[in-house]
């Protein structure tokens, strides 16, 4: 069975955990919400810190949810997230979306958001989450569109930012502009055409506070996450590149009419 090729672009610095612990089932995995009964058992995979996970346990208070992730160090704080939630249907586990260690039939939902992107076979990891969804069940994937973004006003150096994380991201095994290509992975993957419903979502970042946090974010993870290593080593910037991108990322924070906008895709596909 193949095995993950890609490289995770983003790494778990603090400023990518930063992002992570943000997003909650309201704000990352809307689309599927409508779907959730109290009895389901989902596996929600690529959990990272754990915050959408454990929102997702309390949706299902008769259910079981699993939370897998790839990189082991980061599965402390999803569980402590869920202890500090009091909340006793959730566990986590170490593993590969592209050969998932679970029997056939075993969950009915399985859940990825920010995965398809990062992996080296999306195809597989669909075949995989097919195969790990019980007849009736849904898998749901949210992917975002990095060529799909927008922002204003138009900060000289935001178009090198985006031409340069697309560059390291696909020299890294992924495909950052996943969103719009979900549902053909999908097809790919087995999955009848009319057993797909597809949708586009976005997270808007436009008030002073919001503007902060997310310049302030990509400025350091710009510089000092893994993106900063993989982008130096593979040839892709100089560290006085990396810099000046991360100057870009602030003054654009800074602007008063500052606005940005990520892309979704989203695709519930019905086994």
């Amino acid at each position: 069975m193949p095995q993950e090729s890609a490289v995770y672009t983003h790494g778990h610095h603090e400023s990518v955990l930063r992002s992570h612990t943000w997003r909650t089932a309201a704000n990352s995995a809307g689309y599927l919400l409508e779907a959730l009964r109290p009895h389901l058992r989902i596996l929600d995979i690529g959990c990272g810190p754990g915050t959408i996970t454990a929102d997702l346990a309390a949706l299902v208070p008769d259910g079981q949810v699993t939370g897998l992730e790839r990189a082991p160090e980061v599965l402390d704080r999803a569980r402590a997230t869920a202890t500090e939630r009091g909340l006793t249907n959730v566990r986590f586990t170490v593993g590969d979306v592209h050969a998932l260690d679970f029997p056939d039939d075993s969950f009915d939902v399985v859940h990825a958001h920010q995965v398809l992107q990062h992996v080296g076979d999306p195809v597989q990891a669909l075949r995989e989450m097919r195969r790990v969804a019980a007849p009736g069940g849904i898998v749901a994937v949210r992917d975002a569109d990095f060529a799909g973004m927008a922002w204003y006003p138009q900060t000289d150096g935001m178009d090198d930012w985006l031409r340069l994380y697309q560059r390291v991201a696909r020299a890294n095994g992924g495909e950052p502009d996943a969103g719009r290509r979900l549902h053909a992975w999908a097809r790919r993957a087995g999955f009848a055409p009319d057993a797909l419903t597809a949708t586009a979502g976005t997270w808007c970042y436009r008030t002073p506070q919001e503007r902060s946090w997310w310049s302030e974010l990509w400025a350091e993870r710009t510089v000092s996450s893994s993106f900063a290593r993989t982008a130096v080593d593979g040839g892709h910037a100089t560290a006085a590149d990396l810099d000046r991108v991360a100057r870009t990322w602030r003054a654009w924070g800074a602007e008063e009419d500052g606005w940005f906008a990520v892309l979704h895709g989203e695709l519930l596909c019905r086994v």
